[in-house]
């Protein structure tokens, strides 16, 4: 059989960066023909550092996947466990549509979704089930053709897309003047909607102007300046799995989602977590990650940077 096999991820850095090992897998399964992977267009620097992905398809979320070239040999749910996700694929008529069992889907003899598994060993398994071997340690990025806008500088990322996962500014700022009087030069980043915030962490650590970074930089960028970062200090986002995916010692608040979920494996990470269980989608920051302080915080760089 021939064609693409096209996989669906249609969401964000984090979310793409776990799918890495299955990405492999799926890419050492069919050498001779082309991963297409269905995603958002701003992850396009990205995508190609995964070592696997041939084709970028732009899909921003679920019900906006186009296909008009014929019918994919293989499609693969790397999204998620509800129908949207598979009836996207499926109306692309695969040859074959690897997914998680679903009722509404009774032809589908995927396995069953459990939710408490960690996020990138579920889509190996999910692989594994079909018999395609990906292992879930296999996490590491290609390095980007740019270079570092602040090599060895301390990375501090106060973002997050949703308010349960933002630990407060001005913890952050303790942080980051605590880590900058040690003579660390620390660069703050973020998006463009997120460059108020990184100034409001900036100021209130004493920090110059030029240190704020959100909005400035590209993915391929931020990318460059996490893996060659001598510290990343950030939530549960995607500048944590970008320091997860290049080996760079980072210390990693998370709340209200556990770690066992989407943290990283053994490495020069510190885990931050109060062991709180909340709502990831509230209008405010979860009680857990307040339950985090900033002598924590730098507790966990002294381990993770010493030696």
């Amino acid at each position: 059989m021939t064609g693409d096999v096209l996989v669906l991820r249609a969401l964000g850095i984090g979310d793409l960066l776990v799918a890495v090992p299955a990405l492999r897998g799926l890419r050492r399964a069919f050498p001779d023909r082309r991963i297409a992977l269905a995603a958002p267009a701003w992850l396009a620097d990205l995508v190609p550092l995964t070592g696997s992905v041939g084709r970028l398809v732009p899909t921003p979320r679920l019900g906006s996947l186009t296909w008009s070239d014929p019918g994919p040999s293989v499609a693969v749910n790397l999204h998620g466990a509800g129908p949207e996700s598979t009836a996207d694929l499926a109306a692309t008529g695969p040859g074959r549509l690897l997914a998680h069992r679903h009722d509404a889907f009774p032809w589908l003899d995927g396995p069953e979704w459990h939710e408490d598994t960690h996020e990138r060993v579920r889509w190996c398994r999910l692989l594994e089930w079909y018999g395609i071997p990906a292992d879930p340690a296999d996490l590491a990025l290609e390095r980007p053709a740019v270079a570092s806008v602040a090599p060895g500088a301390v990375v501090v990322h106060p973002g997050a897309s949703v308010p349960p996962r933002r630990w407060p500014a001005d913890r952050f700022a303790e942080v980051a003047a605590k880590l900058a009087a040690a003579g660390h030069r620390v660069v703050v980043t973020g998006s463009g909607e997120e460059r108020e915030l990184a100034s409001a962490v900036a100021a209130g650590a004493g920090l110059p102007d030029g240190a704020v970074l959100a909005g400035r930089l590209g993915l391929a960028e931020l990318a460059a300046l996490v893996a060659d970062a001598a510290l990343v200090v950030s939530g549960d986002t995607g500048a944590g799995h970008l320091a997860t995916a290049y080996g760079t010692p980072s210390v990693l608040l998370f709340g209200p989602t556990p770690p066992d979920r989407w943290g990283p494996p053994d490495g020069p990470h510190a885990v931050l977590w109060a062991g709180v269980l909340g709502d990831p989608f509230g209008d405010t920051v979860h009680e857990g990650l307040l339950a985090l302080t900033p002598a924590d915080a730098l507790a966990a760089a002294g381990r993770v940077t010493r030696g």
